[in-house]
């Protein structure tokens, strides 16, 4: 299994499946409003800061601090590619 790694270190282009969001319970709440909660997946359109993330249908941008509140496994493109169709008709945004 792929270590645990802050969204700060991901690269444009890499698929992720998010593992935690940590921070303030307001913020987390918010997060899982917007679809960034345990067990979704994630592209990186954009890395740094503003980081610009696809989840599901939406586009999201964070920055700074918050990219290091969200951890993140990294998968492999079969397997990014295996659950797409799921997540972008499961998670709303």
């Amino acid at each position: 299994m792929n270590p645990l790694l802050p969204l700060e270190l991901l690269a444009a282009g890499a698929w992720a499946e998010v593992a935690a969001v940590r921070g303030e319970p307001a913020w987390v709440g918010r997060m899982a409003e917007l679809g960034l909660r345990p067990g979704c997946r994630l592209q990186i359109l954009q890395s740094g800061s503003p980081c610009l993330l696809q989840v599901g249908g939406c586009r999201l941008c964070l920055r700074g601090e918050q990219l290091m509140q969200i951890l993140v496994r990294l998968l492999s493109p079969e397997a990014a590619t295996a659950g797409l169709a799921h997540t972008l008709a499961v998670e709303p945004c």
